[in-house]
């Protein structure tokens, strides 16, 4: 009776994988449509489109505003996560679970009520509509996917380490790089991963926030969506959806070698 209810239950999952992906999949041939409308059966294979985003300057613009904004944003949240993480590991009782609760609201409060607030706080400074505004902003909603892995890795980490360190005759900084850094090293690596995630696939903040030269690429597909949708933009589409799927893929990675390290110090 067990095998039965574990295969149904295997079924229905795969049902619901097959469902979920399944638009997904059908974005990706026709971006290798010969013809101008999105049709199947395909009339034919070509490239065409993926040479018209690469040779285009609005969409390469949108490439390389989405990459510097993500990378920007994704360094300063590693670094605030990162210290974040080291304060709140320290903390106990009522006041580090508010902090917690705290750090983590970018995560739990609507996107388009942080992208308001962002704008009028921004507004007053003349943030708006520049690069600095915008990478403040992603670097809001990209902290808490910092401060969770880290936050969880040194509370796992034995404190006996620290003490034996100090034994040895480190102080806190030598005791920080040479103990606490390595072992939370893929954790840091994870966040920096998820936060490069949240910034690039941001549209809301971006669409109150950037200005004309802060276009990023998912505020240009949703500004293409209201005129016409045409390969092109299933090309842009399918080059994020690699992008993301590298992203997991190397979250992945960053784990598998962070429980290796765990398994070899045990």
């Amino acid at each position: 009776m067990n095998r039965i209810w574990r295969a149904l239950f295997g079924l229905l999952c795969t049902l619901v994988l097959v469902f979920l992906l399944l638009p997904i999949a059908a974005i990706i041939p026709l971006s290798f449509s010969s013809g101008s409308l999105l049709v199947y059966p395909l009339p034919g294979l070509s490239l065409r489109w993926y040479q018209e985003v690469f040779t285009s300057p609005v969409w390469m613009r949108g490439v390389t505003n989405s990459l510097a904004i993500g990378a920007l944003a994704t360094a300063l949240s590693v670094l605030l996560g990162t210290l974040a993480g080291l304060g709140l590991a320290r903390q106990r009782g009522a006041t580090a679970a508010a902090l917690k609760m705290l750090m983590l609201s970018p995560m739990i409060v609507p996107v388009i009520l942080i992208a308001v607030a962002s704008y009028f706080f921004l507004a007053p400074l003349n943030l708006v509509n520049t690069y600095t505004g915008l990478v403040m902003a992603h670097t809001v909603i990209a902290v808490p996917f910092v401060v969770i892995p880290v936050l969880t890795a040194l509370e796992l980490l034995d404190p006996n380490l620290l003490r034996a360190a100090a034994a040895c005759g480190a102080n806190p900084a030598q005791a920080f790089l040479r103990v606490t850094l390595p072992a939370i090293r893929p954790a840091v690596a994870s966040g920096a991963l998820f936060a490069f995630a949240a910034s690039f696939d941001d549209v809301v903040i971006a669409l109150l926030l950037a200005g004309a030269h802060q276009r990023t690429l998912p505020q240009e597909m949703f500004s293409g969506l209201r005129d016409t949708i045409t390969p092109a933009m299933l090309a842009v589409a399918t080059v994020m959806i690699v992008i993301s799927t590298l992203l997991f893929v190397g979250v992945q990675r960053v784990q598998r070698q962070g429980r290796r390290a765990v398994v070899l110090a045990a």
